[in-house]
């Protein structure tokens, strides 16, 4: 049974996927898409690695979003209103990514995660520092 700290991370990371997806969707510039697409390819094989582990362990794999996503997507809809396509995407990305990282670096931190989840999460802890810095630079280039 995975530890209630690596499943939030599953969530999270759920949530994340999916709100690349929505941002892609946002975008305007052909350009921006793109590298939207290829780092939603990267965090859906993040997600894939964490769910093998939910997986081993007997749990159900993730597949839909958490409540809390929901009501941060809500609100970023909201908002997207006053905000241009390419500009609230980068914003909206930077947001996601530094709040997924800080998630990661806490559960590393934490003593209760079990071994194997450890070392899972320190795999896919690369890829989720790869989408913060891309979160910094597509936000100041569209700032």
């Amino acid at each position: 049974m995975a530890t209630t700290i690596f499943k939030s991370l599953v969530d999270t990371t759920f949530d994340s996927v999916d709100g690349y997806r929505k941002a892609a969707e946002k975008a305007d510039s052909a350009q921006l898409k793109s590298a939207l697409a290829g780092r939603l390819e990267a965090r859906q094989q993040t997600l894939e690695a964490l769910n093998a582990e939910l997986q081993r362990q007997g749990d159900e794999l993730v597949t839909k979003g958490t409540m809390t996503g929901a009501a941060h997507r809500l609100w970023a809809d909201i908002t997207d209103v006053f905000e241009k396509g390419d500009e609230a995407a980068a914003e909206r990305v930077e947001e996601g990514e530094d709040y997924l990282k800080n998630k990661f670096e806490e559960a590393l931190e934490h003593a209760d995660l079990h071994e194997q989840e450890r070392a899972v999460v320190q795999q896919c802890y690369a890829e989720i520092c790869e989408g913060e810095r891309f979160g910094d630079m597509i936000e100041k280039q569209y700032d």
